[in-house]
């Protein structure tokens, strides 16, 4: 039992010395030690470019390494997939604004972690408008919408579309050899980003206020009644019911909901 414990101790301090860079615990091996150290973190790293495809291309691969070093530091891979790393990456850069150069690199950090969570969403059948014709009306204004898996509303304080568009060009991947575009500036602008995933096509677009509004609501269930107040403040008592049947119309043509209760 002794020696079990034994290793055990060893085996912990061989991974703090190569997630932690702690030295005095682990193995005296220390040419070799450092081998995995840096295996380890470069990993990780590469990792976090993948998962964050344009922002390291805004950042550049400088800015964007000692921001990845810092962030692995604050927060080991705690996942047995190495595709989840990165998921508090925006909070980081909340919090730690020296590795920021814009503020506004925290709402893309935010927006690529959405759409590969999109992407990696449960598969589900989206609702149809058949469907939803044959709900006799008298049900109509206590119906609740279910979500599609993957489904997210973000508020965003700036307007990130221009940059995305701008790194993503004509077929979305830069080629070898060519240089980064030539960035617009971003500009304030309060708004909301959704995110969804339409078949195997990861998909997004901005909305303002009020859409924004609206669209959270039925996604944290209210009912179609409740949707018709909601309108009602944006358009007027009279075309409320209309106003909120056609945003669920397009809702529906994008695939966001799953079932109607």
């Amino acid at each position: 039992m002794k020696t079990l414990d034994a290793l055990a101790a060893q085996q912990t301090a061989l991974k703090h010395a190569i997630v932690r860079g702690d030295h005095d615990d682990a193995p005296a091996v220390t040419g070799l030690l450092r081998i995995y150290q840096h295996a380890y973190s470069a990993r990780l790293v590469a990792a976090l470019r993948d998962n964050f495809g344009v922002l390291p291309r805004v950042l550049g691969d400088d800015a964007f390494e000692t921001l990845a070093q810092a962030y692995l530091h604050a927060h080991p891979s705690t996942r047995p997939s190495i595709r989840w790393f990165g998921d508090r990456l925006a909070e980081f850069m909340q919090a730690h604004d020296e590795f920021v150069p814009h503020p506004a690199l925290i709402d893309l950090a935010r927006m690529e972690w959405a759409l590969r969570t999109a992407f990696d969403a449960a598969d589900a059948q989206p609702l149809s408008v058949a469907a939803l014709a044959a709900v006799p009306g008298a049900d109509w204004p206590a119906l609740v919408f279910t979500p599609m898996p993957g489904v997210q509303l973000l508020p965003i304080a700036w307007n990130i579309a221009p940059v995305w568009r701008a790194l993503q060009g004509v077929h979305g991947v830069q080629g070898e050899g060519e240089d980064e575009p030539e960035l617009p500036e971003p500009e304030p602008l309060a708004q909301h980003l959704l995110v969804w995933r339409a078949g195997l096509e990861t998909r997004w677009r901005t909305l303002d206020l009020p859409a924004a509004n609206l669209l959270e609501a039925a996604l944290r269930g209210e009912a179609f009644a409740d949707l018709c107040v909601l309108a009602a403040e944006a358009v007027g008592d009279d075309a409320a019911a209309l106003h909120a049947a056609s945003a669920l119309r397009g809702w529906l043509d994008d695939g966001l909901f799953s079932a109607a209760v």
